[in-house]
């Protein structure tokens, strides 16, 4: 299968949120499997961000008059053309990451799946709703949301599809604009995306795609925005919290792990083995809930790392754009300057490789090798911090509580996975866990394609959370309404004043014996 052609590029291009595209300055987007240039884009300015901030704020007045049922009926028109353009994307995807086709179906098939949770159950999670009173009958409340206006987007470039726009439907449906700063290594994935929403009905001033610079057209969707979503490391997420804090403006943001994964000693090792290599290698190791520390019980942490050696070393790497290869290249030259840096640390410190650690320049510039680490040590750089790539250390345990302890001594609180003898023992073990999602028997998938549960970081790997009722209603202003009937708060004019305020004690505990109170 053939990577995008330069009239896809072209048409891609055009949807740009920037007037004059054709006169500004580009810059080079590379094929990641040959580093070689295949399009350019053209460079926004704050100014631009400024303009489709002000267009979109001025469409989401009509946008958000329309009501959540119609809102819905869109995006699920979207998540049916994501089904029938699921080729293309997948296509996109592998030439801006350089992924495996698996994992770029993967993403295609996370953002039909998104749009329809939401469009099916948006409406039902903003819908206004009656809540118990104060004064149960004589004080009607009611609960309703608004949108929050105009919710500006910074995606990553490891899941380009995914983060471009499963935050973005989730605002759409609660009837805000959304303007978004994609990476500038992966802004066709973006636009592409935006043709789908478009063809889909979405007035294109809703979802605008600014490309440009983090330190400019990331600043100024900082500094315009009414709400900020942004996916990346932990110190760029600090940083954009802080600016958002100074503004009052709301702030969601999922952002680096370090995760762990336990293994006991009465797990089946036919099962845990494929399904652990696929938790550290999937995208080739560059996503955020991806494994990069695993914890074995000593009595088996030897045939554990033989075996799971041996399967990483089976592992094909190819350029392909066809399914089949289990793993891609790197997306980037700073990626693989980053794997061999941890990785030659390690090894310089006294760390054995028990599989992979060397780059395979042969395949294409990004490619490196699926890589097993074992004698990991805190002196080494990739013990504690987060690779993101194909790199994963294994730990001998004496115990399940030191297992879980080793699991929990990190800043980071993203992911975790547990693969046990029976789902009880795992379930246990999980709890203890401080992670925003935890997989039993997997993982990642599992957590993250349950779209109806609540995903996200604790400790220093996110603020709030994307999914479920709590990824869409972040997006709006929660208003209550309170009508106060037949009795008043203060007083009540066939009592006495003196006497109705003597009642009141009486009263109030009373309640107490009322469902809810």
């Amino acid at each position: 299968m053939p990577k995008p052609t330069p009239d896809y590029f072209a048409r891609l291009k055009a949807l740009v949120a920037i007037d004059d595209a054709d006169k500004r300055k580009t810059k080079p987007v590379l094929e990641a499997f040959s580093g070689t240039e295949m399009a350019t884009i053209p460079v926004g300015t704050a100014a631009d961000l400024n303009l489709a901030v002000e267009r979109a704020r001025t469409a989401q007045k009509e946008w958000a008059a329309r009501g959540a049922a119609a809102r819905a009926k869109v995006i699920n028109r979207f998540s049916e053309l994501v089904y029938a353009n699921a080729s293309d994307l997948m296509d996109i995807a592998q030439a801006e990451t350089g992924k495996a086709r698996t994992y770029a179906q993967e993403e295609t098939v996370d953002v039909a799946l998104t749009a329809r949770y939401y469009a099916m159950n948006g409406p039902k999670m903003l819908a206004e709703h009656k809540v118990q009173g104060m004064l149960p009958g004589a004080t009607d409340v009611r609960v309703r949301y608004q949108p929050k206006g105009v919710v500006g987007v910074i995606s990553p470039w490891n899941y380009p599809l995914t983060l471009a726009v499963s935050d973005a439907v989730a605002a759409l449906v609660a009837g805000n604009g959304v303007v978004i700063k994609p990476d500038s290594n992966t802004p066709y994935c973006a636009l592409a995306l935006a043709e789908l929403l478009y063809e889909a009905g979405l007035p294109k001033e809703l979802y605008a795609v600014v490309p440009g610079p983090g330190s400019v057209v990331g600043q100024a969707i900082a500094e315009s925005v009414d709400y900020l979503m942004f996916t990346g490391s932990s110190a760029t997420g600090a940083t954009l919290a802080q600016q958002a804090g100074k503004r009052l403006i709301g702030f969601s943001a999922e952002l680096g792990g370090k995760n762990p994964l336990i293994v006991t000693a009465g797990a089946d090792l036919d099962k845990t083995i494929p399904g652990v290599a696929r938790a550290c290698f999937s995208n080739s190791g560059q996503l955020c809930i991806s494994i990069e520390r695993i914890y074995v019980e000593r009595s088996i942490a030897d045939e554990f790392s033989r075996r799971f050696a041996d399967h990483v070393k089976n592992m094909t790497l190819s350029a392909s754009y066809d399914l089949g290869p289990d793993m891609g290249s790197l997306a980037s030259a700073d990626q693989i300057k980053t794997v061999t840096e941890h990785v030659d640390d390690a090894v310089a410190k006294g760390a054995t490789v028990l599989a992979g650690g060397r780059a395979r320049a042969y395949l294409g510039p990004f490619f490196y090798e699926p890589t097993v680490l074992a004698d990991v040590t805190d002196q080494m750089t990739c013990c504690r911090n987060e690779t993101f790539g194909p790199v994963v250390s294994v730990y001998p345990v004496d115990s399940i509580d030191e297992a879980i302890e080793k699991a929990n001594d990190t800043e980071y609180g993203l992911n975790a996975s547990v693969w046990a003898d029976n789902n009880a023992e795992a379930q246990k073990i999980a709890e203890q866990l401080r992670a925003g999602t935890v997989n039993i028997n997997e993982g990642y998938a599992a957590a993250w394609g349950s779209t109806a549960a609540p995903m996200g970081g604790m400790g220093i790997s996110g603020v709030g959370r994307r999914h479920g009722e709590e990824g869409i209603v972040k997006y709006c202003e929660s208003q209550t309404i309170a009508t106060q009937r037949f009795i008043g708060i203060d007083d009540m004019p066939v009592v006495p004043k003196d006497l109705y305020q003597k009642l009141i004690p009486t009263a109030v505990r009373t309640l107490k014996y009322l469902p809810g109170r």
